[in-house]
């Protein structure tokens, strides 16, 4: 290519030399006579005129600019890249979605090249997706897996590359008031929000107020919240920074911020945590078929013995939840328990779910898990008469009654957290502060 380029150049000024020289020889052939004469033949051509009486610096210079436009290479084309996007149809999978761009043994490759990060096996119906294309080739696939990580796939010479990337979204704060007239969703409705608003403050203060029998007229919320937008249109909520509920002259304040083991709390400016450590129940049951007994007579061994946990009934297949944020330590199968797991609580506590039918894709021994998670599935593995739940719970070692355990708060914030806390509060009230906006408030204290 250097050699190529100094040819070029040499040639360039060959050229020019031999346009000079060939316009300075005209220049001086020319007699006074002819110059005349040239001039009164041609006075119709203004440019020929111009030409004829230039001097030789114009006609070097003219001869020039055009040996060098002449030999200046063209610009490059510019590539082609064009976007295709969409979402995933019904039935379609990866593969009937990129066999327009790539051949199967590509697709095949591609999604070899995904298994570490997102199986394409798990692509779903709705989800938006976005394929690039460079003059005509395929360049990258994109798939949103959820509403905060995306799938990307891009090819190069050495070939597909994978990797898993947060969605970048314009986020604002706002903050929303409201005033009950009949229920939370219709107060939040009309004012102007999503129903989606109101499920969240319901999980908020869950432990707090009976959304179905406590709400009462002119009751009121206010909640700071982060608003998601992608090109202009709205996504979503995001954070919860801030929510305050008034319930019958009861004030509840709950303040976002990350434990220690990094899962999402609700505490207020003390530090108290307003969820709960346990679920009620760690399924949606139709009834317990047995109760929590130290003397039972078992439905097939048909010895009494204790029954150290509560047995819910329910078809197969229905989801398992943990009740509480913790660690699973075992997950194994017996011939008396069947397929189960046991996940470590704090504060001593300890569950355990016997006679799964399955359990949770990804869920393995040391992986944390959070409250109302599913880990597993009802089914009626070991020794059981039927599909059902058998739910267990152990406090420093020894089985108790799940139906009569204290279910404590979740862990209180520590000490320095708590100090963030009381700066928090002036989301919910900026006018307190003076010296600042409300927008400063939110910024400082989040």
């Amino acid at each position: 290519m250097y050699i190529q380029q100094k040819i070029n150049k040499k040639r360039v000024s060959l050229a020019i030399v031999t346009a000079i020289l060939v316009a300075f020889t005209a220049y001086v052939s020319l007699t006074p006579s002819q110059s005349t004469q040239t001039a009164q033949n041609e006075t119709k051509s203004t440019t020929s005129v111009a030409t004829s009486n230039a001097s030789p610096k114009a006609l070097i210079a003219s001869a020039t600019h055009q040996i060098q436009s002449s030999t200046e290479p063209e610009p490059d084309p510019q590539p082609v890249v064009k976007v295709f996007s969409g979402k995933i149809g019904k039935g379609e999978t990866a593969s009937t979605l990129l066999n327009k761009w790539l051949t199967k043994a590509e697709v095949y490759e591609l999604a070899s090249t995904t298994k570490k990060t997102f199986r394409l096996t798990k692509i779903r119906r709705g989800r938006p997706f976005r394929v690039t294309t460079t003059d005509g080739d395929f360049t990258q696939f994109e798939y949103e897996i959820d509403n905060d990580q995306c799938l990307s796939v891009t090819k190069s010479d050495d070939g597909f590359v994978a990797k898993c990337k947060d969605i970048k979204y314009d986020i604002t704060t706002e903050r929303i008031h409201g005033v009950i007239n009949s229920n939370l969703y219709e107060a939040i409705a009309n004012a102007g929000e999503k129903a989606a608003l109101a499920a969240r403050i319901g999980d908020i203060f869950g432990w707090e107020i009976d959304f179905i029998r406590d709400i009462r007229k002119n009751d009121n919320f206010t909640v700071v919240v982060e608003k998601r937008f992608r090109e202009g249109k709205f996504q979503g909520y995001g954070k919860i920074l801030a929510a305050r509920f008034v319930n019958q002259g009861n004030t509840h304040e709950g303040y976002y911020m990350k434990d220690k083991d990094g899962f999402t709390q609700y505490y207020t400016a003390e530090g108290k945590n307003l969820r709960r450590a346990f679920l009620k129940a760690p399924l949606k049951f139709s009834r317990i078929s047995s109760k929590f007994s130290k003397h039972r007579l078992h439905p097939v061994l048909k010895t009494y013995r204790p029954h150290n946990g509560i047995d819910y009934a329910a078809p197969r297949g229905t989801p398992v939840s943990a009740i509480g944020n913790g660690k699973v330590i075992k997950i194994a199968r017996s011939k008396a328990a069947g397929k189960y797991v046991k996940i470590r609580h704090s504060n001593g506590y300890e569950s355990g779910y016997l006679h799964l039918s399955r359990f949770a894709k990804g869920l393995r021994v040391g992986k944390k898990v959070k409250q109302g998670q599913t880990i597993a599935y009802v089914g009626a593995t070991g020794l059981a008469t039927g599909p059902h739940l058998d739910f267990r719970m152990k406090k420093n070692g020894k089985y108790i009654n799940p139906a009569k355990a204290i279910n404590p708060r979740a862990p209180k914030a520590t000490k320095a957290q708590i100090a963030i806390l009381k700066e928090k509060v002036k989301l919910l009230d900026p006018v307190k502060d003076t010296a600042q906006t409300p927008n400063q408030a939110v910024d400082n204290a989040v």
